[in-house]
């Protein structure tokens, strides 16, 4: 049996390592708990990530803790995800608390100016990647650009594009042509959904008796972001830009996308953003301390929900991965991701290159407008490098990141009338 001593140590060596986004946290996963460590058959990792792509929430997180859960229950399952998210979320918020405090100052909105205009090559990077995964077929090509044409011309709900995907696929997938593998005991699945569901929403509710304020707010807002994350972090992220921006008001454009800068070049999952905005909405309330309780009701809120669904859901694994109908709501769901991500592109690219940017509308339909006079010649000319750089030269992130930083802080001293994003 796996020592907790030796979890400890291959999980934790995972989290400080676990850059690049879930696909390459995937591979990492891989090579030391199936390659080296042997811990894990191939076929079950396949299966418990089948299961875990069909779950909101980040995919890779929600492995690394069934792979602990495999290997020794829920202990075993805690310290794996635990020391997942935890590294990066030490970082995040430091970085957090740094930016909400220095980032007023010229010089770093330099250095954020050409962040932003990578960050907009990453959106689109993320959906070239994606979309190659899912578009198999015609009929995905067809839900992609429906749920595309949803969020963009008609403004729809992102939950119910989702839940609309899912459910065309449920319905239209073939039946079992076999017979299905037997289930667990309802009974035992019933209580550990119990118990988790009390750890997860007991805390939130006390949170609205003692303080009905701004954290109990944000807690709301990303518990119920929690579950609707299907498809990775970028899925979700321009509903939540618009909720937390145009909605809310917590940020500003330009806060959230320094924010998925700053995310990305840490260790962990990419919805670690969410402590960033968690901090920075808090702390413009009530600086430090409030900013610390912003970052920890985020943090909670957004990752027990991973917990109660691989605790609850790992002894169906079986039973779920062989199911058509499941198959067919995951494949129909990966493909509106793709159409989600496209939004989240044009939306991005359009306020990071344009310094004006209106909405008109026309009947049903909603129109992003940007004045195009505002166009931000030096960010798209950052934008197109960094795009050369990632997608044609394949620069590790960080790198081109950095690379763009100082870009912005150079067309800092060399153009100091562009104006930053708002």
């Amino acid at each position: 049996m796996t020592s907790f001593r030796d979890l400890f140590r291959t999980f934790g060596k995972i989290g400080l390592l676990s850059f690049g986004g879930p696909a390459a946290q995937i591979a990492l996963m891989h090579r030391v708990l199936v390659d080296e460590r042997k811990w894990l058959t191939e076929k079950d990792y396949l299966s418990a990530l089948s299961f875990c792509m069909l779950l909101p929430g980040p995919e890779a997180m929600q492995l690394a803790t069934w792979s602990g859960w495999r290997l020794r229950g829920t202990a075993g399952g805690l310290i794996a995800g635990l020391l997942f998210v935890l590294p990066g979320a030490a970082v995040v918020l430091a970085l957090a608390a740094i930016y909400a405090a220095f980032g007023s100052v010229p010089l770093i909105q330099a250095l954020f100016m050409g962040v932003q205009a990578a960050v907009a090559v990453i959106v689109i990077e993320a959906l070239l990647r994606v979309g190659k995964r899912a578009l198999k077929g015609r009929a995905a090509l067809v839900i992609a650009a429906l749920a595309f044409a949803a969020l963009f011309l008609l403004d729809a709900p992102f939950p119910l594009v989702i839940l609309a995907a899912g459910l065309w696929g449920f319905a239209t997938a073939r039946e079992a042509a076999g017979d299905l593998p037997a289930p667990p005991r309802a009974a035992h699945t019933a209580r550990t959904v119990a118990i988790w569901s009390v750890v997860w929403l007991a805390p939130l509710g006390l949170l609205w008796l003692a303080e009905g304020g701004l954290l109990a707010e944000i807690g709301t807002f990303f518990a119920k972001l929690a579950i609707l994350t299907f498809g990775g972090a970028y899925a979700v992220l321009a509903w939540m830009a618009q909720a937390v921006i145009e909605e809310k008001g917590w940020l500003t454009l330009r806060q959230m996308m320094d924010g998925l800068g700053l995310a990305e070049t840490t260790p962990g999952p990419l919805i670690l953003v969410t402590e960033f905005v968690g901090y920075v909405a808090a702390h413009r309330q009530g600086g430090w301390l409030m900013g610390l309780a912003g970052a920890a009701v985020t943090l909670w809120v957004t990752f027990v929900p991973s917990f109660l669904m691989i605790f609850a859901g790992a002894p169906w694994i079986a039973r779920i991965t062989a199911d058509p109908r499941l198959a067919g709501a995951l494949s129909a769901i990966m493909a509106a991701v793709v159409g989600v991500i496209a939004n989240l592109s044009v939306w991005f690219a359009a306020h990071v290159f344009f310094a004006e940017v209106g909405r008109d509308s026309y009947g049903p339909l909603h129109l992003l407008t940007p004045d195009l006079s505002s166009l931000r010649p030096d960010l798209a000319a950052l934008a197109l490098l960094a795009g050369w750089l990632l997608l044609r030269r394949h620069w590790p992130l960080p790198l081109v990141l950095a690379l763009c930083a100082a870009g912005g802080l150079g067309l800092h001293f060399l153009l100091p009338a562009i104006p930053a994003a708002s």
